[in-house]
């Protein structure tokens, strides 16, 4: 059962007529952090995101399952089979024994998966199956997006790149003290 939050996040995004990938993402948020919270482990970063997808759908985000190719028709069958129910009873509750089956099982998968490199390296496995056109959009519209946000990444000055010790010492000169003995002369 996805967390209240996560839920008014999706319900956000879709209000603001985010796509609703961009909605399911909020629940593989949420599945990336149990990982990382130790409240469970998933066997690879991609069981975690397909976790998270299936919530979505069940949680009543329009998400269509996979074209037929992509994925095993198990996987097509299961995510059609959330994508009803979620249009069906959105709110409806797990069964609690097969749930508590489900946590258990997870329990004993290792937590590497919600890693920061676990993470990147799917990342950079997905965009390679998608080509270098639908590379250079994905990345266009980044660019686009940290614009409009203000969040983009700022050029520096090679001076800005200067170590600590060099900052500190360029901030000394002239106002250093000289030796006691050469004081005296």
């Amino acid at each position: 059962m996805p967390e209240e939050r996560t839920k008014r996040r999706a319900a956000k995004d879709k209000a603001e007529g985010k796509a609703p990938s961009t909605q399911a993402g909020e629940f593989v948020r949420e599945e990336i952090d149990h990982v990382r919270e130790g409240k469970h482990g998933a066997r690879s970063t991609k069981q975690a995101i397909a976790i998270g997808l299936s919530k979505a759908r069940r949680a009543g985000v329009a998400l269509p399952p996979p074209k037929s190719g992509r994925t095993s028709k198990r996987t097509q069958q299961s995510a059609a089979r959330d994508s009803a129910r979620g249009q069906r009873e959105p709110n409806r509750k797990p069964a609690a024994r097969r749930s508590r089956a489900t946590r258990e099982a997870l329990e004993r998968e290792p937590q590497a998966a919600g890693s920061h490199a676990a993470l990147s390296r799917q990342a950079h496995a997905a965009a390679r199956t998608r080509g270098p056109t639908a590379r250079k959009a994905a990345a266009r519209k980044a660019a686009r997006t940290r614009a409009a946000r203000g969040t983009g990444v700022k050029r520096t000055t090679a001076a800005s790149h200067a170590t600590g010790a060099t900052r500190r010492a360029k901030a000394n000169r002239g106002t250093r003290r000289r030796p006691a003995s050469a004081a005296k002369r």
